[in-house]
């Protein structure tokens, strides 16, 4: 019998909690996943999404229906340790995994994605699940990989169901770093690949939910030396290294369940006067130091075509975005101006200290992928630096 007739036997689910069954071709990991469904518009930079940390405990749908195509290497990847695979835990694909073609490739989607763990589906309607999310919200579900094809759909019916989701949930402990190190690698460049970085005229600790390499990267492109330090490290574990600037980075989970532990340290570091910088989930902490309030999404944002306006330029740039929860302007007390928002949804996405060198924004100014709009914000930390050592030094 000719293939053309024969009908294919699904080797992969998506089981929604309300017990919608969606059927796809496996490949990567064999096994099951349980996580928040979300979708990415990214056109580019499937590698770097989902070794992103802020996806951990996600599955992320691509909205761009050929993902693979560029096959996968070992420079594109955004945890620091990835050994450890934090990152997204499925992927969702519209059209099946073709052959890589690119001279940058070092092996295929599906093998890497087999290496890292990550459970994904391809054959998938990728608009009709997009629309789901826009309209009911980001469920939670198990993604399932049998290559026979077998499941118990009701016991994954079940998993999904009783899953309570992101709310409530710290993952910067398992995302962050678990003792402290230097980082010393600068910016990629065309055809030479990662830089060694300048030699350090600044020392900048980042306490680390769970960073991307390349915001490390540019603040090593600027002349830091940054030293890394664990999600738990106290104001005195920061304080020792007599930084020029700290930085809270981005990470994944609720929160308000990291900020039990982190926005003490927090509010004790904006008080000493050292220049602070936080993207994302750092952005989002700065915010609960300050007195402010986060929310849960509706759908979230993410993906590389954001726009969003600076009201201290009065500029609009396109930005990187990757993020479930946000900060709820109307929370912020009046020591604290808000910096930027969402032209898609009015959203906070920067904020502000009115009397000390603290800000955040809640996109990706480091991009990786994206556009390059905001990487004036790294431009702007450190010349925020070095005012502040002109100020110490009178």
């Amino acid at each position: 019998m000719s293939d053309a007739w024969t009908q294919r036997k699904p080797t992969a689910l998506l089981v929604l909690a309300d017990g919608t069954v969606v059927e796809g071709d496996g490949i990567g990991a064999v096994g099951e996943a349980l996580g928040e469904v979300c979708f990415n518009t990214s056109l580019t930079g499937y590698q770097e999404i989902l070794t992103d940390p802020s996806y951990a405990k996600q599955i992320v749908t691509f909205t761009f229906p050929h993902i693979g195509n560029v096959g996968a290497n070992d420079e594109d990847i955004e945890d620091l340790v990835p050994d450890n695979t934090i990152g997204a835990v499925g992927a969702i694909f519209r059209a099946e995994v073709s052959a890589p073609s690119n001279y940058r490739s070092a092996g295929g989607l599906d093998a890497w994605l087999k290496k890292r763990g990550v459970v994904a589906l391809s054959g998938v309607d990728t608009r009709a699940l997009t629309a789901l999310i826009r309209d009911k919200g980001m469920p939670n579900a198990v993604i399932a990989h049998n290559p026979d094809g077998v499941f118990d759909i009701e016991a994954l019916r079940a998993k999904a169901a009783a899953w309570s989701g992101l709310v409530g949930l710290d993952l910067a402990q398992d995302a962050g770093s678990k003792q402290e190190d230097a980082w010393i690698e600068g910016p990629w460049s065309w055809n030479h690949g990662y830089d060694a970085g300048r030699e350090p005229a600044y020392t900048i600790v980042a306490i680390d939910y769970g960073a991307k390499r390349n915001i490390l990267r540019l603040m090593s492109g600027h002349g830091a030396r940054v030293v890394i330090v664990p999600p738990t490290a106290s104001a005195a574990d920061v304080l020792k290294h007599e930084p020029d600037g700290i930085f809270l980075s981005n990470g994944p989970g609720d929160p308000a369940a990291t900020g039990e532990y982190a926005v003490p340290v927090i509010r004790e570091l904006a008080k000493s006067g050292i220049p602070m910088f936080g993207i994302c989930l750092g952005h989002q902490l700065l915010a609960l130091a300050l007195g402010g309030r986060t929310e849960k999404m509706h759908q979230g944002h993410h993906g590389a075509n954001h726009p969003v306006k600076d009201f201290t330029t009065g500029k609009v740039e396109i930005v990187s975005m990757n993020h479930g929860f946000a900060v709820a302007a109307d929370t912020l007390p009046d020591s604290v101006e808000e910096t930027h928002v969402s032209l898609f949804d009015g959203t906070n996405c920067g904020l502000r200290m009115k009397d000390a060198p603290v800000f955040s924004v809640q996109h990706h100014p480091e991009a990786s992928p994206g556009p390059q709009d905001s990487h004036y914000l790294f431009a702007r930390f450190f010349e925020m630096i070095d005012g502040h050592r002109t100020k110490t030094a009178a």
